[in-house]
């Protein structure tokens, strides 16, 4: 089968059990259930999975669109964490829990935010060079106060039974993770824009017709196909994906996050913050994501600091960083 194949049942499941009052239930209190019942049936959780351990074996370049797909639908569960993760452990052998599962870096009792941790039954967690699963109760999880948020602040045990991280840790998978959902959702914003500005009259005409307001969409709509891209090249590198791939995804994508979300806004006035509208369930996701496993500053540094450290000039640097990335034909 093609990997692009893929998409198309994938992205027909989510419109089914994702639609927004979905969504909406959810971040109220609605049980998760049934939607993440649909989405273990489907088998897409074992996506990263090598085929020897009854998984489809895919590279994360396939599976790229699959999370993008997850972010265009504000999916309130930890779809994309949970393949991560069930990679993870059948490649160290071990046997992965049936229920949702989030990633985490955190030190021993250190409380930690997590995104979807109020829906998790299990964590992934980070201490050191090793990682190991860790049982969440929802009643040693505390709110984070967001309205409507599912992360949760959770502080985790040491590690019991654990094995030995992927290289650079699980931040960069995180990161090439969050890049995708954010180009995703950012994906939906610029279309969600562009149909309310040709609708909404105003003066008689359409406010999409201002021109001012055109550039600053055309603006939206190059940092949504940046983002984008930077996730496709991200993902491209491979799993785990080397630093300098993962800090340029989920940094070109965070920044690109709070510029698409302040421009949408801007275009619906007061409407878009309202509860009823939707356009507030993909910008708070937006915010939420881009500062999840390191913002932008955050990757920036990381990625200035192996710059430096080359003996390369920047163009040279860029170049051969693109080189060990690029897959062999």
């Amino acid at each position: 089968m093609d990997h692009s194949d893929l998409l198309e049942p994938f992205d027909r499941m989510l419109a089914a059990i994702a639609a927004p009052e979905a969504v909406r239930a959810i971040e109220h209190g609605a049980s998760p259930d049934a939607m993440w019942g649909a989405v273990a049936a489907s088998g897409f959780l074992d996506a990263l999975v090598p085929e020897a351990a009854g998984g489809f074996g895919l590279p994360a370049a396939a599976v790229q669109p699959l999370w993008q797909a997850l972010g265009r639908h504000a999916v309130p569960l930890p779809v994309g964490e949970t393949m991560i993760a069930r990679a993870l452990l059948a490649g160290a052998g071990v046997a992965a829990p049936g229920g949702p599962i989030v990633l985490t870096v955190a030190e021993p009792g250190q409380p930690v935010v997590v995104p979807l941790g109020r829906i998790a039954h299990h964590a992934l967690v980070e201490q050191g060079d090793r990682i190991g699963l860790v049982e969440i109760a929802l009643d040693e999880t505390a709110v984070t106060g967001v309205a409507a948020s599912l992360a949760a602040r959770i502080a985790c045990p040491p590690l019991g039974e654990a094995f030995g991280a992927p290289p650079g840790g699980l931040r960069p998978l995180a990161a090439i993770l969050r890049a995708a959902l954010i180009a995703g959702a950012a994906d939906r914003v610029v279309t969600m824009t562009a149909s309310y500005a040709n609708e909404r009259v105003q003066f008689g005409k359409p406010i999409g017709r201002q021109q001012a307001l055109q550039q600053n969409m055309a603006v939206m709509a190059e940092d949504a196909v940046a983002a984008r891209i930077a996730s496709q090249l991200g993902c491209a590198a491979g799993f785990p994906p080397p630093l300098a791939a993962a800090a340029t995804a989920k940094s070109v994508a965070s920044s690109a996050a709070a510029r698409i979300a302040a421009t949408a806004h801007a275009v619906h006035g007061a409407i878009g913050i309202s509860e009823e509208h939707d356009l507030q369930l993909f910008t708070r996701r937006l915010h939420e994501w881009r500062l999840a496993d390191g913002s932008e500053s955050w990757w920036n540094r990381l990625l200035g600091t192996a710059r430096l450290a080359s003996d390369a000039g920047s163009v040279d640097f860029v170049r051969a960083e693109l080189d060990a990335k690029r897959p062999a034909v």
